[in-house]
C-alpha cells in the first residue's frame, strides 16, 4: 500500500501544477507531507504507552493467576482482602496504561483529521476564489474536492496499517526476547544416542555452581539430580554412564532411560489416569492400572466416585501429598527406566504407606541403577552405596554397616533419628495411656466426700 500511495500522491501534485497552478500542488504536498510526518512521530511516540499497558496487562494476569492457584495459601492467613487488594491496584494501573494507550490515539487520529481537513478547505477556499474570478470553471472546484478525498483514503489506511503492524511488534517483544534466548544446555552437533549398558553412574571430579564465584553450592542433593537429568551442564569434569559422557548424547536418548520420582510432584489439571500415563503415552488402561497397584494407589483411586477419571485440579490440588507422590510413583513405573532418581520419593507418606511403597520400588529398582535422595537414613540402609553430603563435598561413603562404625556424620544423623524416633514412640504411648485412664470410671472413696 505504501508504493501506490506514494505515486498517487506525486501523481497529484504533478496535475495540480500542471493544469491548475503551483499553489494547489504545493497544498497537496504540504498536506501529505505533514500526515505522514506526524503519523510516523506519534506512533512511534505512543508505544511506550502500548508496551507500558502489556506489561501492566502481564502483571495483573500474573497476580491473579497465581492468588487463585496458591488459594489455600491465602485462606490459611486470611489474606483474601490483601489478594483482592493487590489485584484491584494492578487492574487500576492497567487502567490507567490503557487510558493513556487509547488517549494517544485519539491524539493521532485527531491530528491526521486535523490536517486533512485544513488541506481540503485550503485547497477549496483557493479553488473558490479562481471561480469567482473566472479563471476556473464549477467543475474544477468539484474535481479538486473529489481528488482530494479520494487521495486521502489510501492515505488513512496507510496510517492505519502502519499503526498495526507497530502495535503488532510491541505486542510480540516478548516472544522476539524468547527467540533471542541461548539454550543453556543443547546437543551438539555430532551427538549420538546414549548406549545403555549396565547403567554405570560415574561423577569425575564435577564442579557446579548456580552462581558464578562460588566456591560449591550447598543445595547438592537435588543439583546432582539435575545435573545427572542434564538440567544443567557441569562447569568442571564430566559425568559418565556406561563410560559416555552424557554431555556429548542426545538429551533425548540420555532422558529417555532415566525416570525421576521428585519430592515436589506437579500433575496436570486432568483425570488421574492421563496423569499416570504421561510416564508412557502409549500405555493401554490396563498398564496404566497395574502402574497404579504397583505404587499402592489403585485401590484408593476405585475409592473416589468417578475411579481413574477423577479429575485432579491445577497442580493436582484435589489429591493430598501423599496420593500424588504415588501418582508420580505410578508414572515412573510406567515409564519403566533403567536409571531410577528418587528424591525424597516417600517423604509425604505415612509409614505403612511408606512400607508398601518402598516394597513396590525395590521390585522394580532390581537390576536397574537407582540414586535415592534421603533425610530419612531408615529408607536406605540396603544401599550398595551410601554418600554422605556436606557443603557440596562428599563427606563419607560407604554401606550403612561401615558408615555406623565409623561414627562420624553418618553416625550421628543416625544417632539423633533414632533417638527422635523413640521420643516419637513414647510419647505416643504416654497419650494413648492418659485417654485409657480418662475413659476408666472414677473409683469411690470411703470417709472423705
Amino acid at each position: 500500500i505504501i508504493f501506490p500511495t506514494i505515486a498517487d500522491i506525486v501523481i497529484s501534485i504533478i496535475y495540480f501544477i500542471t493544469y491548475f497552478n503551483a499553489w494547489f500542488g504545493l497544498i497537496v504536498f504540504v498536506c501529505m507531507t505533514l500526515y505522514l510526518t506526524l503519523t510516523i512521530i506519534i506512533t512511534e511516540w505512543r508505544t511506550k504507552y502500548r508496551r507500558d499497558m502489556n506489561l501492566q496487562d502481564n502483571n495483573a494476569k500474573s497476580k491473579a493467576v497465581d492468588s487463585l492457584l496458591n488459594f489455600e495459601t491465602v485462606k490459611y492467613y486470611n489474606a483474601e482482602n490483601y489478594e483482592v487488594n493487590r489485584f484491584e491496584d494492578a487492574i487500576l494501573k492497567y487502567q490507567a496504561s490503557e487510558w493513556k494507550t487509547q488517549a494517544s490515539l485519539a491524539l493521532l487520529n485527531q491530528s491526521q483529521n486535523l490536517i486533512i481537513g485544513s488541506g481540503l478547505l485550503a485547497g477549496s477556499l483557493l479553488c473558490a476564489y479562481f471561480v469567482t474570478e473566472g479563471k476556473f470553471q464549477v467543475g474544477d472546484f468539484v474535481l479538486f474536492g473529489t481528488y482530494i478525498i479520494q487521495l486521502y483514503t489510501p492515505l488513512n489506511w496507510f496510517g492505519t496499517y502502519y499503526r498495526m503492524i507497530q502495535n503488532s511488534f510491541i505486542d510480540m517483544e516478548s516472544m522476539f526476547k524468547l527467540f533471542e534466548e541461548d539454550e543453556e544446555v543443547k546437543d551438539e552437533v555430532n551427538a549420538g544416542n546414549l548406549l545403555y549398558q549396565v547403567g554405570k553412574v560415574e561423577f569425575q571430579n564435577v564442579y557446579f555452581s548456580y552462581t558464578n564465584g562460588s566456591v560449591h553450592d550447598r543445595r547438592s542433593l537435588c543439583t546432582i539430580m539435575r545435573l545427572l537429568f542434564r538440567f544443567y551442564n557441569v562447569q568442571g569434569g564430566c559425568i559418565l554412564i556406561d563410560g559416555q559422557d552424557i554431555s556429548k548424547v542426545k538429551q533425548t536418548s540420555l532422558r529417555a532411560h532415566i525416570g525421576v520420582v521428585p519430592q515436589d510432584t506437579v500433575l496436570f489439571n486432568d483425570t488421574i489416569r492421563d496423569n499416570i500415563r504421561y510416564g508412557r503415552i502409549s500405555a493401554s488402561d490396563d498398564e496404566v492400572e497395574e502402574a497404579a497397584l504397583a505404587a499402592d494407589i489403585h485401590d484408593k483411586i476405585m475409592g473416589f466416585p468417578d475411579g481413574y477419571d477423577t479429575q485432579v485440579g491445577e497442580r493436582g490440588l484435589k489429591l493430598s501429598g501423599g496420593e500424588k507422590q504415588r501418582v508420580a510413583i505410578a508414572r515412573t513405573i510406567l515409564k519403566a527406566p533403567q536409571i531410577i532418581l528418587l528424591d525424597e520419593a516417600t517423604s509425604a507418606l505415612d509409614t505403612q504407606t511408606e512400607r508398601n511403597i518402598q516394597a513396590s520400588l525395590n521390585r522394580v529398582c532390581t537390576n536397574r541403577t537407582t540414586v535415592v535422595v534421603a533425610h530419612r537414613l531408615s529408607t536406605i540402609i540396603g544401599a550398595d552405596q551410601i554418600l554422605v553430603i556436606s557443603d557440596g563435598r562428599i563427606a563419607e561413603r560407604g554401606r550403612h554397616e561401615e558408615l555406623l562404625s565409623k561414627g562420624g556424620l553418618y553416625a550421628d544423623m543416625w544417632t539423633n533419628q533414632q533417638q527422635a524416633q523413640d521420643s516419637d514412640s513414647s510419647s505416643d504411648t504416654e497419650t494413648k495411656d492418659r485417654k485409657s485412664e480418662k475413659l476408666q470410671p472414677p473409683t469411690s472413696s470411703s470417709g472423705h466426700h
